[in-house]
């Protein structure tokens, strides 16, 4: 009987060890990894998110920049890191739902992650160049069916979302453009600006300014309703039902982290983006904070993994 209770007060102990050292998180420097280079929309709100968790822990939060094979490199190494919560990754969709379907040799199971937080979503844009003549998606999708293959269609690469929402737009309207590939976003704009090409998708950060200026025109976007920042615009959807394309950043940790820490994590992350300067700052760059449970974040990336995964497949884009 003795024993019997020298065991359970040892059990006890340890028990009561394991939840101190949880209660303790974070117990040293946290590294988030934003799978890209300096600079952009996921930088921007890693930054953000990584300056107030800082505050709230009373511990450094670190950014690191590594880019890289589409966000593959950067966010291999958060994958391959204990799941003790001092390792995380924000990024964009690529390494969370798209990039599975784009290159052949993977170095981590994007469906193995543990979801934490959906953080920021905003809409893709449908921009034309300031001489096209139309003026909405009915006129675009005229111009398209008269001459099918003219119509150019500029995108920063193969598979980023700008390309796969240009190619679903192509796949709904039973239409054909010409793709035009860039490296990178900026020279594609400017091809764009200079009237070289005569569409795109893009985010408001970059085309609201431009079209508010008068050097390209926003003639639809790609969320289910109108934007409330710009509600003259109508959506894609209301021409063509279904359509969607959003961009979006996300925060995802190593597979095996214990439910109890990816909850506090979430719940953490939820506070700070409740914040009202917060969220002014994140609709400075237009897009909108959320806060979603991490079911509600899982369903989204399973949502948008089968999305893209549709189109990329359907349209037979090789996997590199």
């Amino acid at each position: 009987m003795n024993a019997t209770r020298a065991l359970a007060a040892m059990l006890v102990l340890l028990i009561g060890g394991v939840g101190e050292a949880q209660d303790v998180f974070p117990n040293r420097a946290v590294r988030i990894m934003i799978p890209y280079p300096a600079g952009g929309g996921t930088d921007s709100i890693g930054r953000m998110v990584a300056d107030q968790l800082s505050r709230k822990w009373n511990q450094p939060v670190v950014v690191e920049n590594v880019g890289g094979a589409a966000g593959n490199i950067g966010a291999a190494q958060v994958f391959k890191a204990p799941p003790d919560g001092h390792t995380l990754l924000i990024a964009a969709p690529g390494p969370i739902a798209t990039n599975s379907f784009l290159y052949k040799d993977m170095p981590f199971d994007p469906a193995r992650w543990t979801s934490i937080a959906l953080l920021a979503t905003g809409p893709y844009v449908l921009v034309l160049r300031k001489s096209f003549d139309g003026a909405s998606v009915a006129d675009l999708l005229a111009r398209a069916r008269s001459a099918p293959g003219k119509l150019t269609a500029a995108h920063p690469g193969v598979g980023s979302i700008a390309h796969l929402a240009t190619v679903q737009f192509e796949m709904l309207a039973g239409i054909k453009t010409t793709l035009v590939p860039y490296r990178g976003l900026s020279p594609a704009v400017n091809d764009l600006i200079a009237g070289h090409v005569d569409l795109m998708f893009d985010t408001p950060t970059t085309a609201l300014p431009l079209h508010r200026e008068g050097r390209v025109r926003i003639i639809a976007t790609g969320t289910a309703e109108r934007v409330a920042e710009f509600p003259e615009i109508a959506t894609i959807a209301e021409t063509l039902p279904g359509y969607r394309s959003v961009t979006w950043y996300a925060m995802a940790a190593p597979p095996g982290m214990t439910p109890a820490l990816a909850d506090r994590i979430n719940r953490d992350v939820n506070e700070i983006l409740g914040r009202k300067e917060v969220a002014e700052r994140v609709r400075s760059i237009q897009m909108s904070a959320v806060t979603t449970s991490r079911a509600a974040a899982a369903a989204f990336f399973a949502d948008e993994t089968q999305l893209w995964g549709r189109v990329i497949q359907q349209a037979n884009i090789p996997p590199q």
